[in-house]
C-alpha cells in the first residue's frame, strides 16, 4: 500500500488559544503495557542524550500548527531530535510549522480499536506529515496491526517498507537508520537493541535488578575480604603465640 502525499490544510479562522486541542483519552492499557512500565521512554532518552533538544514522548499531538483541528495525530510513542521542548510544551502537541521540520519517528502499538487505522489512515497522516520513519507494533502477534513489526521510511514523499528479519517465531527485528536502533519483537514483547553496543537498552525492572545484583556483588565481596582479613589475623596471632611459647622455652 503507498501513501499519498498531501499538503498542509490552509490557515484556519477559528480563534487561536495558543494550543493544540485536546484530544480524547485513550481506551486500552497499550501504551502502560509496552513503553511506560518498562520505562522505554526514559531509556531512550538517556541513550540520545541532549534533553534541552531531543524528544522522546508518548500521545503527543502533532499537526501543521496548534490552531489546526482536523487531521491532528498521536502517535504512541515519538522522537525528534534538535527541536524546541519550551516550544512542544507550551503549545501542548508538535507543530510543524513552529519546529521547521516533522518529527523523526513516531511508533504505533496495536490495539483493538486503533489497529486497522494504524495500519492505514494513520500511514497515509505520518506520509503526508513527512515523518522519516513510521513503526508498528503489534504484541498479540498479527491480529490487530497486517504484522507482528512493521516499518516504513519515506522516501520522495511516499513509504517504503524496512526489512523485518525473523530470528524464529517467536523473534523478529528491523533496523531504525533514523534511531541507529534495531526495534525487536521478542515473544510478544517491544524491545530496543543497540547494535554498536552491542547490548538491549534496559528496561526498568532490568536497570533495578542490575543494580541489586551489584550491591549483593559488593556485600558478598566484602564479606569475602572481611573473612581473608579474619582468617589473616588469627593466622598472625597463632603465629605471635608460637613464637612467645619459644621464647618462653628458650628462657628456661
Amino acid at each position: 500500500m503507498t501513501s499519498r502525499p498531501f499538503r498542509p490544510p490552509p490557515p484556519e479562522t477559528a480563534p487561536v488559544e495558543g494550543k493544540f486541542p485536546e484530544l480524547p483519552p485513550r481506551d486500552d492499557m497499550q501504551n502502560p503495557m509496552y513503553l511506560h512500565r518498562p520505562s522505554y521512554m526514559t531509556a531512550l532518552h538517556r541513550h540520545f542524550g541532549s534533553p534541552e533538544t531531543t524528544l522522546v514522548l508518548g500521545e503527543t499531538p502533532v499537526g501543521w500548527r496548534h490552531s489546526q483541528s482536523r487531521g491532528l495525530l498521536r502517535p504512541d510513542l515519538i522522537v525528534a531530535f534538535d527541536v524546541d521542548l519550551d516550544n512542544i510544551i507550551a503549545r501542548d502537541g508538535y507543530s510543524i510549522e513552529e519546529q521547521g521540520k516533522a518529527p523523526d519517528f513516531v511508533l504505533e502499538v496495536a490495539s483493538k480499536t486503533t489497529g486497522n487505522i494504524d495500519d492505514t489512515n494513520k500511514r497515509e497522516g505520518y506520509a503526508g506529515y513527512g515523518v522519516p520513519e513510521y513503526w508498528r507494533f503489534d504484541p498479540t502477534g498479527g491480529r490487530y496491526h497486517q504484522a507482528r513489526l512493521a516499518g516504513d521510511r519515506l522516501v520522495e514523499g511516499v513509504y517504503v517498507p524496512i526489512a523485518i528479519n525473523k530470528v524464529d517465531d517467536d523473534r523478529y527485528w528491523g533496523r531504525s537508520a533514523v534511531l541507529g536502533l534495531d526495534l525487536c519483537w521478542e515473544y510478544g514483547w517491544l524491545r530496543w537493541y543497540d547494535p554498536i553496543a552491542g547490548r538491549y537498552l534496559l528496561t526498568h525492572d532490568e536497570e533495578a535488578d542490575g543494580r541489586i545484583a551489584e550491591r549483593q556483588a559488593r556485600i558478598a565481596a566484602e564479606s569475602e575480604r572481611d573473612a581473608e582479613r579474619r582468617a589473616r589475623a588469627a593466622a598472625e596471632a597463632q603465629v605471635r603465640e608460637m613464637e612467645a611459647q619459644l621464647r618462653r622455652l628458650q628462657d628456661l
